[in-house]
């Protein structure tokens, strides 16, 4: 069994989105972070805003974040919601013409293998597979900045340090 892309894409996306945090993450930015066409990635990113998985925030300033907690977000369920199909072989899409379907016993064995499959998916959630920033070889970048997000928070951490000055005697 192989995903689509379009599946592959999704999760993808879905991991890049939630390694970026609250902030807002651009088609342009996922794009550019997983070479992919821009059409391609607006159709997944489209699928996965009406699943309720990505909330779009129109406009200038605008972007995707997550719609959901990760910890809410079944891979199972992404699957299901992105894959055109699970038709493994011919007897299990409609319009079946093999000549063997009322005697094979193949077909069984195929739909216990696809559903260990999804029971498998629906054991993670995007926060089991999730990623942090620094461990992305292409990190979720602040556009502003060009930093991560992780070297932001330690550098703002700095920043905000109380400076400790010796007491004057």
């Amino acid at each position: 069994m192989q995903l689509t892309m379009f599946s592959d894409l999704a999760l993808r996306v879905l991991m890049y989105t939630q390694a970026a945090g609250d902030r807002l993450v651009t088609i342009d930015e996922i794009t550019g972070a997983y070479n992919v066409s821009r059409a391609h990635l607006n159709k997944v990113v489209n699928a996965l805003t009406r699943a309720g998985y990505l909330k779009a925030v129109r406009g200038r300033a605008g972007g995707v974040r997550l719609g959901k907690p990760p910890e809410e977000i079944g891979i199972g369920n992404v699957i299901r919601a992105t894959e055109p199909d699970f038709a493994l072989v011919e007897c299990f899409a409609t319009g079946n013409q093999c000549v063997i379907t009322k005697c094979c016993r193949l077909k069984g064995v195929l739909d216990d293998a696809l559903q260990a499959f999804l029971t498998t998916l629906d054991q993670h959630t995007l926060a089991t597979i999730a990623l942090k920033p620094r461990e992305f070889p292409i990190s979720p970048r602040h556009p502003r900045h060009g930093k991560a997000q992780d070297d932001l928070a330690t550098e703002n951490v700095r920043l905000k340090s109380p400076v400790v000055r010796p007491k004057a005697s």
